[in-house]
């Protein structure tokens, strides 16, 4: 039987390469509105991206209005004459259309759907989320997606993982383990509500102090973490998965 019986999974910077994914739309919304393009305007958004969602993870603006508002503030300091409510919506659209995986994501998860019930709990916007799980095919491995905005709450609220594990008909937070990469959101918001967390430092990050009870640099240590021995012997090999 697997150490924890239930992984909470975040999206971005976890399951899918968002950085990938926000550049590409970032210039098809550029383009669209005939707008220059390059790095540093697009490092300059991606900042102010940031801190908006920084602001809603404290609580102290809507996600409707940070949506919108990043790109009033990108047009307004750059002096470009463009509707922020259109470049979301183009943006959005783009954005939906992304599904960078991160190297083995889909694999990984088909172990572990073996022998965990695994389920999304994001902070993004909800149809641009399940719309790009979808597209990356692993939307089947989940037996719930919980999005922030038709949530009630957000992370690192433990509302939000309270609501999720109630959905889900999990009573164990001993056997619950939040995966994520931001340690303001995922981590703080897992020890919030009472679970143990794993924090996804991908880009191998050092000296940042957090208070996770696991690190991982890549999604395939989380098998280690996750199964008893006598799973991980199967693992890669459907024929014995997980038969013990």
């Amino acid at each position: 039987m697997a150490h924890y019986h239930c992984l909470l999974f975040d999206v971005d910077g976890t399951l899918l390469d968002f950085g990938a994914s926000e550049q590409a739309a970032f210039y098809q919304t550029m383009e669209h509105f005939q707008l220059p393009t390059g790095q540093e305007l697009f490092l300059q958004y991606r900042e102010i991206n940031r801190s908006l969602w920084d602001a809603y993870e404290r609580g102290e603006i809507k996600q409707d209005r940070l949506v919108v508002q990043r790109f009033e503030m990108f047009f307004q300091k750059n002096g470009f004459s463009v509707q922020a409510a259109q470049a979301n919506e183009r943006y959005t659209s783009f954005v939906s259309q992304r599904a960078d995986l991160f190297e083995g994501t889909q694999e990984i998860l088909a172990e572990l759907a073996e022998v965990a019930t695994l389920a999304i709990v994001t902070n993004g916007v909800e149809r641009a989320q399940k719309k790009r799980l979808a597209q990356a095919g692993i939307e089947a491995y989940f037996d719930g997606i919980f999005v922030s905005g038709s949530m009630g709450a957000s992370k690192p609220s433990k509302k939000i993982f309270e609501n999720a594990l109630r959905a889900l008909g999990v009573e164990q937070k001993d056997k619950v383990l939040m995966i994520g990469d931001s340690p303001k959101a995922d981590i703080l918001g897992a020890r919030n509500a009472g679970i143990a967390s794993c924090w996804c430092n991908f880009g191998g990050h050092a000296g940042v102090q957090v208070q996770a009870s696991y690190t991982i640099e890549h999604l395939r240590e989380l098998l280690e973490i996750v199964m008893e021995p006598e799973e991980l012997i199967n693992v890669g090999n459907p024929e014995k998965r997980h038969k013990v």
